[in-house]
């Protein structure tokens, strides 16, 4: 087997696996612990300097 083929075979198998488990951490990254006030401060910081009168 030349390098071709195994580096194919390395990115078919455990690439596939680690970008699975990448885009699972990434999509459950907003639902962990303590994460609802950083994303309500990320939602409203465009709001921080507004004039409420």
């Amino acid at each position: 087997m030349n390098q071709y083929d195994t580096l194919r075979h390395l990115a078919d198998s455990w690439g596939l696996v680690a970008m699975g488990v990448v885009f699972l951490a990434l999509c459950l990254w907003p639902f962990r612990p303590g994460g609802r006030e950083h994303s309500d401060a990320a939602a409203t910081m465009i709001f921080g300097d507004e004039d409420n009168g």
